[in-house]
């Protein structure tokens, strides 16, 4: 466990000093988002457009981490425990991809569809299935930019890629 909060502590100062523009906290053994690391990022919090929390324990995502990093382009939450996302994830008015791969989603994140901006969505390996995965209409016509779609569930066994909704146009 000290080796964890040392490998999260040591991510972080290379973002403060180093002017990045990224955070990867994966693979730190996380089950939710430090309360620290929001006092520490503060001051350069709008500076941080990319972030990966993946293959975590995280069970739950707090509203704070999406209105304290506003400015994210993507995120990548695959490989943890999530079952929902916060309703405020909506107003992150530049994500461009998000990744949710590997977590225990039973359905489609609605708040996603109020996202203009999202390029792309993975939610292979979720127990999304029956008329829960069958989205592709909606997002089709909320997403406008959506351009890559992945939904793969483990208990219907079926892969749902973008283009080959019945609604893809582009």
């Amino acid at each position: 466990m000290a080796e964890a909060v040392a490998n999260v502590v040591q991510r972080i100062y290379a973002v403060m000093e180093g002017d990045k523009d990224s955070l990867d906290l994966s693979n730190c053994q996380l089950t939710s988002f430090p309360e620290g690391v929001f006092q520490l990022l503060r001051g350069v919090s709008d500076n941080i457009h990319v972030i990966s929390l993946a293959n975590n324990e995280m069970k739950a995502i707090s509203s704070k981490f999406f209105s304290t990093f506003a400015q994210l382009k993507e995120v990548d939450l695959q490989g943890n425990v999530l079952t929902k996302l916060p309703d405020n994830i909506a107003e992150l008015q530049h994500l461009t991809a998000i990744n949710l791969a590997n977590n225990s989603f039973s359905a489609f994140p609605d708040k996603l569809t109020e996202i203009a901006t999202l390029e792309r969505i993975n939610l292979e390996g979720n127990r999304i299935a029956g008329k829960n995965a069958l989205i592709c209409p909606v997002v089709n016509s909320d997403v406008p930019k959506l351009t890559s779609f992945s939904l793969f569930s483990c208990f219907s066994q079926q892969r749902y890629p973008w283009r080959n909704c019945p609604t893809w146009r582009r």
